[in-house]
């Protein structure tokens, strides 16, 4: 297997696995695996050189585990900002602890990795089926959340001062950097802790994650504000509707509404740079729509455009606790200088703005939703019980895998070039480039 992709473990499976599986090679095996590319052609061509083709193991139950059940004392933690599944990913690893594997040690650690700091060493609680019995039905996280992190030596003194052996960390590319982090820092120890990470992000941005919890919740959230938007345009004479969707560096909420809806005439994205003005400018073609069809929508992502904000007289740069630049609201932006560019020309317009982030990012999960985050929870359980370390609960090509820290780098992003964003192309009609 690829070093790339290869997963740290603690030590020998030395204990069977108490889960009673009735089906017939039910267990999982650490040879099986999973190519990275599937596409014929090159797996053949790399298979010819001699080579192994990257892959990914495959997460599931191993028929024996590191730890024995009765010895784990687990901690569960989230981290920025909220998103649709975080509590039922809570609900699903304590479930899963509990009532397969016979966990009965379950600590909730309050304020994502603030509560593992000195300050705050005492300021966690238990975790029981009877405590998280409905918490899935609701948004947000139990756990409370935060920005930033501690001094990693300062988390792992937690960690070994509450004599935990075993951490969940549910967050976004910020979280599992840190759990990335806090892993090296257990392995520099020679420590036999398990560190698991869980992928959040509304954004659907982390690499080798097709999909995220929470983003189809997101997604169905976002195209109800974006059919509200579309009422508003056409009942009224020269009516836009603009919508701002999350998406920091990616778009893929604001592409997939788009898609889903299909009442969007422009979708702009961070990934597909677009002007205002000139002949094929936002506000020219804006135009042209309103000429012909007297009303439109637009769907913007919440990082994209961020260029007119920073060119804006006075501009300074600044950063959120996690180290993130701290985006310009530009759906309020490009509200004002549309209703400025018309009234400039002359041309009676109404704009109806909608920004439905934190009503997205709180909302509960949807059906689609509730079965994802079960199935990434229960793979985290059966990874950390196996011994494996330093990884987060992958998805690729409708598989979990195990996805090592070290191989996560830069957000996955839309390809311009790409089927999806053709898709969208095709779907409001706007050219390749509004520029």
């Amino acid at each position: 297997m690829n070093n790339k992709f290869a997963i740290k473990s603690l030590g020998s499976q030395n204990f069977e696995n108490p889960i009673n599986l009735a089906r017939a090679g039910a267990w999982t095996s650490d040879h099986e695996l999973m190519a990275v590319k599937t596409n014929l052609a090159k797996l053949t061509e790399v298979i010819k050189s001699g080579e192994s083709p990257e892959a990914f193991e495959i997460a599931g139950p191993r028929e024996r585990i590191f730890f024995e059940p009765k010895d784990v004392r687990a901690g569960i933690l989230t981290c920025g900002g909220l998103c649709p599944g975080l509590n039922t990913v809570i609900r699903s690893l304590v479930m899963q602890l509990w009532h397969r594997y016979g966990c009965r040690f379950i600590e909730g650690i309050r304020g994502g990795y603030q509560g593992l700091s000195a300050q705050r060493a005492n300021d966690f609680f238990g975790l029981s089926p009877d405590a998280v019995e409905d918490i899935h039905m609701k948004g947000g996280t139990i756990l409370g959340t935060s920005r930033g992190t501690p001094p990693t030596s300062e988390i792992v003194d937690t960690i070994v001062k509450k004599n935990l052996n075993m951490i969940f960390a549910i967050g976004g590319d910020g979280t599992l950097r840190g759990a990335s982090a806090i892993s090296a820092e257990i392995e520099r120890r020679n420590l036999k802790i398990s560190v698991i990470g869980i992928p959040k992000t509304i954004d659907n941005d982390i690499p080798w994650v097709r999909r995220s919890f929470g983003f189809e919740t997101a997604v169905s959230t976002a195209v109800d504000a974006v059919s509200a938007a579309h009422v508003e345009a056409e009942s009224v004479l020269n009516g836009v509707g603009l919508v701002k969707l999350m998406g920091r560096d990616s778009g893929y909420i604001a592409a997939n509404a788009t898609l889903a809806s299909g009442d969007v005439n422009f979708c702009l994205v961070p990934e597909v740079d677009f002007n205002l003005i000139g002949d094929n400018g936002l506000i020219e073609l804006l135009k042209k729509r309103l000429d012909a069809r007297q009303h439109a929508v637009i769907v913007i992502a919440e990082g994209a455009g961020q260029k007119f904000i920073q060119q804006k007289p006075g501009y300074i740069e600044e950063r959120d606790a996690s180290g993130n630049i701290k985006l310009g609201d530009i759906g309020v932006f490009l509200r004002d200088e549309i209703r400025r560019e018309f009234k400039r020309q002359g041309v009676p317009i109404t704009v109806k703005y909608i920004d439905p982030s934190y009503i997205i990012r709180a909302s509960a999960a949807n059906s689609a939703d509730q079965l994802f985050c079960a199935r990434l929870a229960q793979n985290a359980v059966h990874a950390g019980m196996s011994g494996k370390t330093g990884l987060m609960i992958g998805y690729w090509h409708g598989r979990m895998t195990h996805v090592p820290f070290t191989s996560i780098s830069e957000r996955q992003r839309i390809n311009p070039g790409g089927e999806l964003w053709f898709n969208v192309l095709e779907t409001t009609g706007q050219p390749v480039a509004i520029l």
